[in-house]
């Protein structure tokens, strides 16, 4: 027979331990959450650009966007769109990643991961600031997946 004391003590650890979890949980689940938004920020983003470089290079906002005089935008026009393309395909795969149920995480994480080499890319080879543009929001996107899946 168990002793009332040893009753009450076992019921209110059975208490501590479920609220722990309750709030463990909790905080997971906003981390879930919040790494959802950030992947679907930096498709936002890479749809932004495709529309950018595929449709506006151009344009006074392309222009304005990329630092461009007219005539170096118009002899680079089919570049662009090439690379607003690509920009495309990291969206369509962030947001499937978005869509899936059972197997987001492998694909967020790949597809997080080549916007980061993407972003890395482009800061050597042509402009730093995609660094902290590009690269940098799918790195806290990518750390808040991984976080949220332990």
């Amino acid at each position: 027979m168990v002793c009332p004391p040893c009753v009450a003590a076992t019921v209110e650890t059975r208490y501590i331990l479920a609220t722990s979890y309750s709030l463990f949980s909790g905080r997971i689940c906003a981390l879930k959450k919040t790494a959802t938004v950030l992947v679907a920020l930096v498709a936002i983003e890479h749809i932004y650009i495709l529309v950018l470089e595929m449709f506006l290079w151009t344009k006074p906002a392309g222009l304005r966007a990329f630092g461009l005089t007219p005539e170096f935008a118009e002899q680079t026009a089919v570049l662009a769109a090439n690379q607003g393309l690509y920009n495309g395909f990291l969206a369509a795969g962030l947001i499937w990643s978005l869509v899936r149920k059972n197997d987001a995480f492998p694909l967020r994480v790949f597809f997080l991961g080549c916007v980061i080499v993407a972003g890395v890319f482009g800061a050597i080879t042509a402009k730093p600031s995609i660094l902290y543009v590009q690269a940098a929001p799918a790195l806290v996107a990518l750390v808040a997946t991984l976080l949220a899946r332990r």
